[in-house]
């Protein structure tokens, strides 16, 4: 099944009301970031900039996350001259300890011992564990495999390259002390750049081929969880995990690659947990799914990229969440089945 039949049968005969399909979902339909609107809005990108889309939000966690990371965590540079086994295994284990601790325990604690119940859950059914389509018929325990076999080796495969090329003076090093307003302004632009090469990447991986090579790997999940944001073919994360390339050319500090990598892989690991926000006290103190995505995972065909660039906008295939625009996707997809 191509993945244009999996999404025209995902869609159903008739386009339901939103609260049919979901078991909640934020208020619709849903918008892009205003950074990029049209006729321009500096005071709401401002705002937006400085609470959800980056000072309050995961994203300002993983910069100070990145920052301690490298003061504490990351071998010096100049044992990371000759690549040696001590040093790569330090960052496999630092990647592998630090994945274990994000995804499993938001799969602890919104998943195993429901400590939200179903407040802000997209999908009221719970993980599959009988499913023919997931290696021991297990959907966590297939979902964690590939994000840990995987996914955390690729991650410290690229971080290993780009730490011996600095140690090497391969690709260009920024002092922030001589450029401290280029740094700063580079981890808000991190993510900017991140949703252009995620929508195109994305694109590439639902040609048909590349699909059933590897991409089918990551779509089984339907219902999302912590595990599923980085479960993927090993391919699949080489070309995901590829926007980090832009620092061989754009002048960057380490710490600016371990926040890309971080927010590529522990991002990804929050936007497919299943719930919107976690909630303290019965008021949402931090934006976790994104529900954005969530419409890509039910639907296939739709919202490729994320809220931070309007990509799918442009290119006519954004999803608001509305059944109207569940209608119109369903029309599209069987005018070329």
């Amino acid at each position: 099944m191509s993945d244009t039949q999996a999404a025209t049968g995902a869609l159903g005969g008739k386009a339901r009301d939103a609260k049919a399909e979901w078991a909640w979902h934020p208020p619709l339909p849903i918008e892009n970031s205003p950074l990029f609107a049209w006729p321009p809005r500096p005071a709401k990108a401002l705002k937006w900039l400085a609470t959800s889309g980056f000072l309050l939000s995961e994203k300002a966690i993983l910069v100070a996350l990145a920052t301690l990371t490298w003061l504490y965590l990351q071998p010096a540079l100049e044992r990371c001259v000759e690549l040696r086994l001590d040093w790569i295994l330090a960052i496999y284990a630092r990647n592998l300890g630090l994945m274990l601790l994000v995804a499993g325990s938001l799969h602890l604690y919104f998943h195993r011992f429901k400590r939200q119940g179903a407040e802000r859950k997209f999908m009221a059914r719970d993980f599959s564990r009988r499913s023919r389509s997931f290696q021991w018929r297990d959907q966590v325990r297939d979902n964690a495999f590939w994000t840990l076999a995987s996914g955390v080796a690729i991650w410290s495969a690229y971080e290993v390259l780009f730490i011996w090329a600095y140690a090497n003076s391969l690709i260009p090093y920024l002092d922030w002390r001589a450029h401290p307003l280029w740094f700063g302004l580079l981890f808000l632009l991190i993510p900017i750049f991140e949703s252009m090469h995620f929508y195109w990447i994305h694109r590439l991986l639902h040609w048909r081929p590349l699909y059933k090579l590897a991409h089918a790997l990551h779509h089984r999940n339907i219902n999302t969880g912590p595990w599923s944001g980085i479960s993927m073919h090993p391919l699949e994360h080489i070309l995901y995990f590829s926007s980090v390339l832009i620092h061989w050319l754009v002048a960057s500090h380490p710490v600016h690659v371990l926040y890309h990598m971080q927010f590529l892989t522990l991002a990804a690991v929050t936007s497919h947990c299943g719930f919107e926000s976690l909630l303290v006290r019965d008021k949402s103190r931090l934006a976790l799914g994104s529900f954005h995505h969530q419409l890509h995972h039910r639907y296939f065909e739709c919202n490729y990229g994320n809220t931070e660039m309007p990509w799918d906008a442009w290119f006519g295939t954004f999803h608001d969440g509305t059944p109207e625009a569940t209608t119109r996707l369903r029309k599209k997809l069987r005018q070329r089945v």
